[in-house]
């Protein structure tokens, strides 16, 4: 259960929701708040809410839990639900959120596919009376009276969860060669996850990152990264990467070069989807951290507030946790994604 605690004074000026990522505290949500609403558009009754949310795409198994939440939650809830796949591209984000102002639906909700380039569709929204929520990912705007709030987590805290378990497992070794594959660029977590393991490592100067690439979150961007820095790199102690896709594609890499993943070379990654967990309970990634796909519920909630004009705290971060193979091996059966 995430704790409560006041939420502080946000920054001012450029990337002020990313900073709040870096600096907010978790904050829970009440369930449990009744509909109400001035009524949604693609045939619903008119008490009903209708959200309009743009997806970024099916990038990942991740993504693919996220938008099952979603949509389940808001059947349960009794939201109607306008979905838009991006397709992980911009452009198509843009399309939708003006496609759902243009129905009057009664909130907007998104997961950028990158953190710029939103501020004026967004003030469509504002002009047009809608509220706009963002989920798992945060953009960089100067003005925070776009968005009400961002539900999601903190992608710093996570690459420095991945940092300083590094620190601690490689303590003694005199050099410890890290390629890092990253997720999409521009994309919050990508930028995030790479200052957060940066920052854990910083004091460490046996610890070098030697190459650094995106994968674009996906598996096949993974694998295909990962076969280049095994020919360009002379020796690769560790991979972090920064989503369980990336990771599996690297140790297919890894597996047909001859090497195995897990000994011959550690891996880190960030996610705990299903597949990583197997993954690390099998010995094949040493140390996941947890990312939780699963906001649909607190989204619905957050739907039902801003519509009815409350006040919303201006972020509210997921309890997310770390795993060991053991600890992998352990919960594996329970694992919901």
């Amino acid at each position: 259960m995430s704790t409560t605690t006041p939420t502080p004074t946000p920054p001012t000026g450029r990337r002020v929701f990313r900073r709040l990522a870096g600096a907010a505290a978790a904050i829970a949500l009440t369930a449990g708040i009744a509909a109400c609403g001035s009524g949604g558009s693609g045939g619903a009754a008119p008490d009903t809410l209708t959200l309009g949310f743009a997806q970024v795409g099916a990038e990942s198994g991740w993504r693919t839990a996220n938008t099952a939440s979603i949509q389940e939650s808001a059947k349960q809830a009794g939201i109607e639900l306008q979905f838009s796949d991006g397709q992980q591209k911009q452009e198509n984000q843009i399309k939708a959120i003006r496609s759902f102002i243009q129905q009057q639906v009664d909130v907007i909700a998104f997961s950028p596919v990158v953190e710029t380039g939103w501020d004026t569709v967004l003030q469509e929204a504002k002009r047009a009376r809608i509220p706009v929520v963002l989920t798992d990912r945060s953009i960089d705007s100067a003005d925070p009276s776009l968005v009400k709030s961002f539900i999601g987590s903190d992608f710093v805290k996570e690459g420095e969860k991945a940092g300083e378990w590094l620190v601690k497992d490689s303590a003694g070794r005199p050099e410890v060669n890290v390629v890092e594959l990253q997720g999409t660029t521009g994309a919050a977590p990508a930028i995030d996850r790479t200052e957060g393991f940066k920052q854990a490592t910083a004091g460490t100067p046996a610890i070098k990152v030697v190459a650094s690439q995106t994968g674009d979150f996906t598996r096949s961007g993974g694998k295909q990264v990962m076969e280049a820095f095994l020919k360009s790199q002379p020796k690769i102690d560790v991979v972090y990467a920064q989503n369980d896709d990336m990771a599996l594609g690297a140790i297919e890499a890894i597996t047909a070069a001859g090497k195995v993943p897990g000994k011959d070379i550690t891996i880190i990654s960030v996610d705990a989807t299903k597949d990583g967990m197997q993954a690390t309970a099998d010995g094949k990634i040493n140390y996941m951290v947890e990312c939780n796909p699963l906001l649909g519920g607190q989204l619905m909630d957050m739907v039902k507030k801003v519509a009815a004009g409350e006040q919303v705290p201006a972020r509210v971060e997921v309890t997310e946790t770390t795993f060991d193979q053991a600890q992998a091996a352990a919960v594996l059966a329970e694992r919901k994604y």
